[in-house]
């Protein structure tokens, strides 16, 4: 699953090289987990292994960008995925790996991960410096602003962010802390897809609606490029405002809808009960254009000049399939980082 890149310092060089236009960056992350031994009263192919194991996933990733004018930018990303998560990253809906997929079977071939064009359409004089990122490669921005994208990217590239609990690269690991575990955002199975993304900034707010294709199967590699019938519309309303002086909260609000050939676990409960299918299966019971919906509310708070917090709800109709994050349809979170001053997570 994707984490969105990372946030460097603020570039203080001229903007005006042609050679400042680009961006050429790469990330590696590796991570090793290990468990002892349970007791598992059953165990399935879908289940945590109950006997002791170990398991390394690694993620390289080469960032790359050109700014074409002042306004418009090209993104493109080549990443490689390798190694697993414990139990093929099966049997937690919370699990333990961010950088892991469902689907041991992708290899690790190099993949294009994103490639957008970026377009900015500034509605104020007045600008504010920004910090170059793999995203955005501006070095200052109007303070009103529109903003297009459109391409290849990951959803909670741009939703459902959270300064304090959002990069599985410098931050915390589980799937359910570093995205709202019950937002089924529109993904494939390694947590990408086309869309278009539109948002709106002024002073102290942005408003932000993505439109997303969705897999042809839950947690499948196959995009349907159908809109009319398969599609994964998103909303976001951001409010920055200090709570106590010097520290800008952050407040986010958030919707999602999709529509996808889902399946009911009503249906597949009743099918189960009824006699006609001897264990509940949901693929049976799949209908095009059944439709998914949710909400989240995400907060973040510094609270010194260290110490920072966050906190996440999330609820989403349990009634219908899980379709491409994981199985959770209730979620609340909450945490805190204190980075050491010796670290520099820049």
């Amino acid at each position: 699953m994707p984490t969105p890149p990372p946030t460097p310092t603020p570039d203080s060089g001229s903007s005006d090289s042609f050679w400042s236009r680009f961006w050429v960056s790469g990330q590696a992350n590796f991570i090793r987990q290990q468990q002892g031994a349970f007791a598992a009263q059953y165990s399935g192919p879908h289940s945590l292994e109950p006997n002791a194991e170990h398991a390394t996933s690694r993620v390289l990733t080469l960032y790359t960008g050109f700014q074409i004018t002042k306004n418009l930018e090209i993104l493109a990303d080549v990443e490689s995925a390798g190694g697993a998560g414990l139990s093929n990253a099966l049997g937690l809906a919370g699990f333990t790996n961010m950088d892991v997929v469902r689907n041991p079977t992708l290899g690790t071939a190099p993949y294009m991960a994103r490639q957008m064009l970026h377009y900015t359409v500034p509605l104020s004089s007045e600008t504010a410096e920004a910090t170059r990122n793999p995203l955005s490669l501006a070095s200052t921005l109007p303070v009103r602003r529109l903003e297009f994208r459109l391409g290849k990217m990951s959803t909670v590239d741009f939703f459902d962010l959270n300064a304090v609990g959002s990069d599985s690269h410098l931050q915390f690991l589980n799937w359910t802390l570093i995205n709202n575990g019950a937002y089924d955002y529109a993904a494939d199975t390694r947590g990408y897809t086309y869309g278009l993304l539109m948002e709106y900034y002024d002073r102290n707010w942005v408003f932000r609606f993505g439109e997303m294709l969705m897999p042809t199967v839950a947690n499948g590699i196959t995009l349907d490029w159908d809109i009319a019938r398969a599609r994964g519309e998103n909303w976001e309303f951001e409010l920055h405002h200090s709570l106590f002086p010097k520290r800008t909260s952050v407040l986010r609000l958030l919707s999602f809808v999709n529509h996808a050939n889902m399946g009911s676990y009503r249906e597949a409960i009743d099918g189960f009960l009824s006699g006609q299918d001897s264990v509940p299966d949901i693929t049976k019971y799949r209908e095009q254009g059944r439709v998914k919906y949710g909400f989240g509310v995400n907060v973040e708070q510094p609270l010194t000049s260290q110490w920072r917090a966050f906190g996440r709800l999330g609820w989403n109709n349990g009634s219908t399939e899980s379709f491409a994050y994981t199985e959770v349809d209730r979620s609340a979170s909450i945490g805190a980082t204190w980075p050491s001053a010796g670290w520099d997570s820049s």
